[in-house]
């Protein structure tokens, strides 16, 4: 169990398309009710078996813009053509009350917010190019141009990882999981992990 403390801690995760981080994301949320999950607003079509308000906010390009016009997003970005914000103000409220937030966003938005805020920043990397593109393929939500655009994007991003505090290598999802819990666990001791950390299933490197 993640130890909490007065001031909620902002946990910053990344990954490319593909390599678990939602799920990974809402798996800790669902083991640690002091975990709140930001939901982001997008203006892409929902995918198989996600829902509005659970997943993400789907909205039009209208309604995203008069948003962001407004100032509601934490930090915002357009990727594969579309936009993804994050909340405001549910993300403030949340901090305050002592609960620890979770963003699973890409590296624009995480930029963004290391301007801002002080956070933990994790960065979930897949096991290879070739498992990455085998669970895109899987998800079969997306066409084959649309799949080598994300592998191409991934290749970007992987270089990024070098920015974040921890690098966690999606090899088994539980493992996964337990990693990233005892990252944020640590960080609220303020007691870094050692360098490398290697178990059955997650490789986790500090910068």
């Amino acid at each position: 169990m993640i130890r909490r403390r007065k001031q909620g801690l902002l946990i910053v995760i990344s990954a490319p398309s593909g390599c678990g981080k939602t799920t990974i994301v809402n798996r800790l949320v669902e083991r640690n009710p002091n975990l709140h999950r930001s939901v982001s607003v997008t203006t892409r079509e929902p995918r198989r078996g996600e829902h509005h308000g659970v997943d993400y906010w789907f909205v039009s390009e209208s309604e995203f813009l008069k948003r962001k016009r407004e100032g509601d997003f934490l930090e915002w970005a357009r990727v594969f053509d579309h936009y993804y914000g994050t909340p405001l103000r549910a993300t403030r409220e949340a901090l305050a009350a002592g609960r620890d937030v979770i963003l699973a966003i890409d590296i624009q938005g995480a930029r963004k917010i290391r301007k801002l805020l002080k956070a933990l920043y994790v960065f979930i990397m897949p096991p290879s190019r070739v498992e990455l593109e085998k669970r895109l393929r899987a998800r079969k939500s997306d066409s084959k141009r649309e799949i080598e655009k994300r592998l191409d994007q991934a290749r970007t991003e992987m270089e990024c990882a070098k920015d974040y505090d921890y690098i966690v290598t999606n090899r088994h999802l539980e493992e996964s999981i337990d990693a990233l819990e005892t990252i944020v666990s640590e960080a609220h001791l303020r007691r870094p992990l050692r360098t490398r950390v290697r178990r059955r299933g997650a490789e986790v490197s500090q910068k």
